[in-house]
């Protein structure tokens, strides 16, 4: 049965030093979690981003929470480079996994389907292979002087995002973000906040069965209205961009990110 908890509480199922792969700023991302995170001071994670992230990295990275991160970008959008990873890069603080959009879903659905790797195509040729000693160039058995890449299966401890609604089983409605499925399915566990909780079944109509996220994924569930924010939720609110320029601005320094944390996490 899946766990209906606090924000705090469910930050707290999160260990230091866990894989734990996250959604792009634009798919759902649990932000109140994040900072829940950085208030009981974690360290050594490892962010999978799926495929990219944002604000939340930048926040985790800067705040000293982050020992890896594996990505396609790291940026804010709009509002420009995200300055704590940028800093944290420059000063070799961090360890980084260059990687692509295809890549990271490609490890991710190997996971997802209980095997130890994908082939994947189109990365042959690209200087990030040097790069990824963990990335194997093989002959195709079924083809003829046909090389092809194998990804390793992905597999995060924790699968982390925002969604807009669960049932009380803990099944979680996500809409169309499948990538998010592809990340519940990976993941050892799961662990969602949400807008607020549906008397209804979500599984008991057509209209958002489709949609919907069985508890058979979910670990635990928190509400935690407006989750997401500073970010956006498709259909639900939009990005705050001016509180986002004010972060990107503030970050550029040390002591400018400190007095963020400040003033909105801590």
């Amino acid at each position: 049965m899946t766990e209906l908890l606090s924000v705090d509480e469910l930050a707290g199922r999160i260990p230091d030093g866990s894989l734990v792969a996250i959604p792009p700023d634009h798919v759902g991302v649990a932000m109140a979690a994040t900072r829940a995170l950085l208030r009981r001071g974690a360290r050594g994670l490892r962010l999978l981003a799926v495929p990219t992230s944002g604000l939340q990295a930048d926040l985790l990275i800067g705040a000293g929470a982050v020992a890896e991160i594996e990505a396609a970008g790291v940026m804010l959008g709009e509002a420009g480079a995200a300055p704590r990873f940028t800093a944290a890069a420059k000063a070799a603080m961090l360890s980084i996994r260059d990687a692509t959009c295809p890549a990271i879903h490609a490890g991710l659905q190997a996971a997802e389907k209980g095997i130890p790797f994908m082939p994947l195509r189109g990365i042959l040729g690209s200087d990030l292979i040097a790069a990824r000693p963990d990335w194997r160039v093989a002959d195709n058995p079924y083809g003829d002087d046909d090389p092809i890449l194998l990804l390793p299966a992905l597999k995060p401890d924790i699968a982390l995002f925002h969604a807009p609604l669960a049932d009380r089983a803990g099944n979680v409605w996500i809409g169309r973000r499948r990538e998010l499925v592809t990340m519940a399915h990976a993941a050892r566990k799961t662990l969602v906040t949400v807008e607020g909780i549906a008397e209804e079944d979500l599984f008991a109509r057509e209209a958002t069965a489709a949609g919907a996220l069985s508890s058979l994924y979910i670990g635990a569930v928190a509400v935690a209205p407006k989750g997401a924010w500073p970010l956006g939720l498709t259909e639900h609110y939009a990005t705050d961009d001016v509180h986002l320029a004010d972060y990107a601005k503030a970050a550029r320094s040390e002591a400018g990110f400190r007095d963020y944390l400040a003033q909105h996490v801590l």
